[in-house]
């Protein structure tokens, strides 16, 4: 049997829908706690050209428009928060997709990988917000069948 606050790794990865943010910081924080230590993860940083989506590891400059670059650094990104999952007791690993919408390609992705469950954090805006802005983590937990874990802001 396994030690309080250890959780028998499980097949099925739990997907860290990672953008480098504080927030997302907190939610890998927040997810360990609740999820417990030993698990496999993915952390997972979603691209796409001009629209970047992510915070750039090390608050790197770069231009929008270079795709490879976009990509390298949405790589370190990911690898970032995957350091962190493995700080919170994750046995993680990382990875980065061009997709758009950010969270069709977070669904699919999770789909493709058999995800247990999702982790997002959201900012908790209001629903008037949401309409008009759109967020990443409702459309998430809209058009996934998957477990979704949604950390807000004042929880992690």
């Amino acid at each position: 049997m396994s030690g309080e606050g250890e959780h028998t790794a499980s097949h099925e990865p739990v997907v860290f829908a990672y953008d480098g943010s504080t927030l997302a910081k907190g939610a890998i924080a927040e997810a360990g706690r609740l999820l417990g230590r030993g698990r496999d993860a993915i952390v997972l940083t979603v691209w796409q050209p001009y629209d970047l989506g992510f915070v750039t590891a090390d608050d790197v400059q770069l231009d929008a428009a270079d795709s490879a670059q976009v990509r390298h650094a949405a790589e370190q990104t990911a690898a970032e928060g995957a350091a962190l999952a493995e700080a919170a007791g994750f046995h993680a690993s990382s990875t980065a997709i061009e997709a758009a919408p950010t969270w069709k390609g977070i669904v699919a992705f999770a789909d493709e990988h058999n995800a247990d469950v999702i982790v997002l954090g959201s900012h908790g805006r209001t629903r008037l917000r949401d309409a008009l802005l759109g967020s990443v983590a409702g459309a998430v937990a809209s058009h996934s069948q998957r477990t979704i874990l949604i950390v807000h802001a004042g929880s992690a």
